[in-house]
C-alpha cells in the first residue's frame, strides 16, 4: 500500500492537499520517507525496468527527431518513408519476447477478437500520427516541432481524464495554458523560424499537423492504458512487448500500404542516389530512425505498464527541450527570443503539471 502511494504521489494519482500547503522543506522529507519505505518493497527490476523505459523516451525519441529532420534537410521528399520507417522497426520489440518465451517460461497471450479489434484501432491510428508528425517534420525545424509536440502532455491529460479517470486538476489546467501560449508564441514567430523554400502555407500545413499528432499521441495514450486496464490486466511485462508488437505490426502494414499506393519503395532508390551526404548515409540515416523510434516507443509503452499515463505524458513532454537543444547542436536551428521563451514556457507549464499533482496529502 506504501508503494502505491509513493507511485500514486510521483505520478500524480494522490490526492491534493487540503488547507494551507506544507513547506517545501516539509514535503521533501515525507518524500525521502516514502521514497525509502517504497524502494525496500519494490524489487529492484521494477526500478531497473522503469530507468531503461524511461531512458528510452528520453534519450531515443529526440534522437529520432533529429534523424527525421536530417532526412528532409538532406533531400528527402517522402512523408510516407518517414512514417513507414518509425513502425518499420516492429521485429526488434518481437526480439525481446523471445527470453520471455524461452527462459521465462511463459506463452503467448490469448488474443480475444476484441483485443484483436483494439489491436487494427491503435495501429491505425498510430499510423495516422507517424504521418501528421512526417508532414510537420518536412516543413518545420526540428526544435519547433518538437516544442508544438509539447502540447501532447495536454491532451494526455485531457483523454487520461476523458477516457481512464485520471485526476485533471488546477495544476493540469494551469500547464495546459502555459504550453498553449508557447505555442501561440512560435506562430507569432514564424517569419525568423521558416525554412528557405518553405511556403506560408507550408509552414500554416506543419504547424496544425503537428499539433493535431499531438493530440492523437495522447489519445493513443489513453486508449493503450485503458487496453492495459481493462483487457491485459496489467499482468507482466512480456504483455507489454506483445501489445507493442502487435500495435507496430498493424501501423506497419496500413503505412506499407499507404507506400505501395503512393509508389514509394520505387522512390527509395532515386533519394539514395541524390541524398547528400550519399546513399549509404540515406540508408543509415533510414535504420536508426527506425531503431530509435521502436526503441522511444517501446519505452512509453513500459511506462505506461509500469506507472500511468502521467508519467508517460510528463516524459513525453520533458523529451521537448532535449531535441530543442540537440536541434540548435546538430542541425543548427535557429533558436530566436521568441524561441526561447516557448521553452521557458513550456518547461514552466512541465514543471506546474509535476510539481501540482505531487501535493502531498497530510490526511494520506
Amino acid at each position: 500500500m506504501k508503494g502505491k502511494r509513493f507511485i500514486f504521489f510521483c505520478l500524480g494519482n494522490a490526492p491534493q492537499a487540503s488547507g494551507s500547503s506544507f513547506s517545501l522543506a516539509t514535503k521533501i522529507s515525507k518524500f525521502i520517507i516514502l521514497a525509502r519505505e517504497t524502494y525496500g518493497e519494490r524489487p529492484a527490476t521494477f526500478w531497473i525496468q522503469l530507468a531503461i523505459s524511461s531512458s528510452f523516451m528520453l534519450v531515443a525519441f529526440p534522437a529520432s527527431s533529429i534523424l527525421s529532420r536530417l532526412y528532409f534537410t538532406d533531400g528527402g521528399k517522402s512523408k510516407w518513408i518517414v512514417s513507414w520507417v518509425a513502425v518499420a522497426g516492429w521485429p526488434l520489440t518481437a526480439l525481446f519476447l523471445t527470453p520471455a518465451y524461452v527462459l521465462g517460461k511463459v506463452s503467448p497471450s490469448p488474443v480475444s477478437l476484441k483485443l484483436l479489434l483494439w489491436y487494427i484501432l491503435l495501429g491505425f491510428l498510430s499510423a495516422a500520427d507517424n504521418l501528421m508528425y512526417a508532414w510537420a517534420y518536412a516543413y518545420l525545424p526540428a526544435s519547433t516541432a518538437s516544442l508544438l509536440a509539447a502540447s501532447s502532455l495536454a491532451f494526455s491529460a485531457l483523454f487520461g481524464f476523458l477516457v481512464v479517470k485520471n485526476k485533471l486538476n488546477l495544476s493540469s489546467i494551469n500547464a495546459i495554458v502555459l504550453i498553449t501560449a508557447g505555442a501561440a508564441i512560435i506562430a507569432l514567430d514564424s517569419d525568423s523560424d521558416r525554412y528557405p523554400g518553405i511556403s506560408n502555407s507550408q509552414y500554416v500545413l506543419g504547424f496544425l499537423l503537428d499539433i493535431l499528432g499531438s493530440a492523437l499521441h495522447g489519445l493513443l495514450f489513453a486508449l493503450s492504458e485503458l487496453v492495459f486496464v481493462k483487457l491485459l490486466g496489467r499482468r507482466s511485462f512480456h504483455v507489454v512487448l506483445e501489445q507493442q508488437v502487435m500495435v507496430s505490426f498493424c501501423a506497419f502494414v496500413f503505412t506499407t500500404i499507404g507506400m505501395v499506393i503512393n509508389k514509394d519503395f520505387q522512390t527509395m532508390k532515386t533519394e539514395a542516389k541524390n541524398f547528400t551526404r550519399g546513399g549509404r548515409s540515406y540508408c543509415m540515416v533510414l535504420v536508426w530512425s527506425a531503431i530509435t523510434f521502436q526503441l522511444g516507443v517501446l519505452g512509453g509503452t513500459a511506462v505506461l505498464f509500469l506507472a500511468s499515463t502521467v508519467l508517460a505524458g510528463v516524459l513525453n513532454a520533458v523529451r521537448v527541450p532535449i531535441t530543442s537543444i540537440a536541434a540548435v547542436i546538430f542541425l543548427n536551428d535557429h533558436m530566436g527570443g521568441f524561441k526561447i521563451l516557448s521553452v521557458l514556457l513550456t518547461v514552466w507549464g512541465f514543471g506546474s503539471y509535476i510539481v501540482g499533482h505531487a501535493s502531498f496529502d497530510k490526511t494520506s
